[in-house]
């Protein structure tokens, strides 16, 4: 779901560096609950390698803590020819409340003459296991900004997906018998597209008194028919159609 630092990393790249690890601490205002994320990216002679892990701290007292994990390649054997801002591409997709997911295909990088400025487009194949008759289809886009506005250690940065994924919502209906019984019967509604957009900002308040690792901010989840079924009870639709999801925290990168 991150796939923001993969543009710090497009920076350690082009600065010599090899790998880039930060762990975030997100509080998310609508679901009112943790979230700890752990990303790695790097690179190496044949490519690059990137992941993240989300961990998922309820509070409703009836979600188990979940987690969801993606892990890239990124294959580059022409890294000093023309054809350098084009790489393959694969990733595994999965989690305890997701479908598990294979996805191939090619990735595209731009940037301008300082680098300050990343963009990234993807397209790929993509194979959702439990899945029949979705469009196996997934465009990515990700990009960074560094130093926002002239401000120095602000950023800008996060990712567009949109993809074929082809989910059943039992919708309940609010009419309740007096006893307490479903009234009507409930109704199954179908989606098969899903579009996920992870905006985040971040300000260095480290460098101010000599720790250049600790950062605040925040992010907004954008999201269409995405993640249905993580919530228990009344609210397993809520995340039916477009929703937004504020949330707040600091990241620390090592």
């Amino acid at each position: 779901m991150k796939k923001v630092v993969f543009l710090a990393a497009l920076m350690l790249t082009v600065t010599g560096l090899k790998a880039q690890t930060n762990i975030q601490e997100m509080y998310d205002f609508n679901r009112g609950h943790l979230t700890t994320t752990l990303e790695m990216f790097k690179t190496d002679a044949w490519g690059s390698t990137f992941f993240f892990n989300d961990i998922y701290h309820p509070t409703d007292g009836l979600t188990p803590t979940g987690y969801y994990t993606e892990i890239a390649r990124a294959l580059n054997f022409w890294q000093h020819t023309a054809l350098a801002p084009l790489s393959l591409h694969v990733e595994w997709n999965g989690g305890q409340f997701a479908n598990n997911a294979w996805l191939f295909g090619i990735e595209y990088f731009l940037h301008n003459e300082s680098f300050t400025n990343t963009f990234t487009f993807e397209l790929m194949y993509k194979r959702i296991s439990n899945q029949n008759g979705n469009i196996p289809v997934q465009f990515t886009f990700v990009w960074g900004m560094q130093n926002l506005f002239g401000v120095k250690g602000l950023t800008f940065s996060g990712f567009l997906d949109v993809w074929g994924e082809n989910n059943n919502w039992v919708i309940t209906p609010d009419v309740m018998a007096e006893d307490g019984s479903i009234a009507t019967p409930a109704v199954v509604e179908n989606t098969k597209l899903v579009i996920l957009s992870e905006p985040q900002i971040w300000y260095n308040i480290g460098q101010h008194f000599g720790c250049n690792h600790l950062m605040i901010g925040g992010e907004v989840e954008l999201a269409y028919n995405f993640a249905g079924g993580w919530h228990s009870g009344a609210d397993f639709n809520k995340n039916k159609g477009f929703n937004v999801a504020p949330c707040a925290g600091i990241k620390w990168a090592f």
